[in-house]
């Protein structure tokens, strides 16, 4: 069993270590290169290192035992159910339910899928939404949430009972996806930073964000509780993406 920190939660194993440097150094690094150096103009190339980073600490679960095809397939359709959400939506911008499932996903299966959920979400989606250098900050904004919401899980400082949840999902929507994405619609229109720039994004798109706040608690509130229970019965009927014991860090 891993060992348990003074706060009563797990510690973080090897595999969370590995995705935070990814997440948290990585993939930022890689989309300000993509930014600075290749002029916002590689973005598929960019979306598709994010997918690769994302999966390598996912994959770590396996590192010892063979992936069974149930387990991938779950992941899958919690990332198709995104996708499908967000553009089912289409004609209430940004009402989407992408962010309460990614949430939903890192809190069932671990911060690394909540992570590869997300990104997986906001890249396939934007093949019907189009694609272009938004879609890296889009991806990165919906798996950060994913992972932290995993790991805050995992540590024991966020409850799984959905009004906490609820309350975890609008406060992330407004403060990590809305203040990343207009950080990134700063860089995407102009190549020199000011604040006063910032802050007028932050303004222009504060009641957008009210509504994406509004969607992620409104769905978490309503669905978070029976998906996480039909989840967990689905985890343990078939035993899924439960890695072997290791040492944790």
């Amino acid at each position: 069993m891993q060992a348990k920190s003074k706060s009563g939660g797990k510690r973080l194993n090897k595999r969370t270590l590995v995705a935070s440097a990814l997440i948290l150094l990585v993939i930022p690094a890689t989309i300000v290169f993509g930014i600075f150096v290749l002029n916002d103009r590689k973005y598929y190339l960019i979306s598709l290192l994010i997918i690769v980073y994302t999966m390598l600490p996912f994959f770590m679960v396996f590192e010892k035992r063979k992936p069974q095809a149930r387990e991938i397939v779950v992941i899958s359709v919690l990332a198709a159910l995104a996708v499908a959400g967000r553009v089912a939506f289409f004609m209430l911008p940004q009402f989407k339910p992408v962010v309460a499932l990614v949430i939903i996903a890192g809190v069932c299966f671990g911060g690394e899928a909540g992570f590869l959920v997300g990104a997986v979400s906001g890249f396939v989606s934007n093949f019907f939404f189009g694609q272009g250098p938004w879609t890296p900050w889009q991806m990165f904004c919906f798996g950060i949430i994913g992972f932290l919401a995993g790991v805050l899980v995992q540590k024991g400082w966020l409850s799984r009972n959905r009004v906490p949840l609820s309350i975890f999902g609008a406060l992330a929507t407004l403060l990590i996806y809305g203040g990343i994405i207009n950080l990134g619609s700063l860089f995407m229109t102009t190549p020199h930073f000011t604040w006063q720039g910032l802050l007028a994004f932050y303004v222009s798109a504060f009641p957008m964000d009210l509504v994406h706040v509004a969607s992620t608690f409104a769905v978490l509130l309503l669905l978070s509780k029976p998906m996480m229970e039909k989840l967990e019965r689905i985890k343990i009927k078939y035993g899924l993406i439960e890695p072997e014991p290791e040492q944790a860090l």
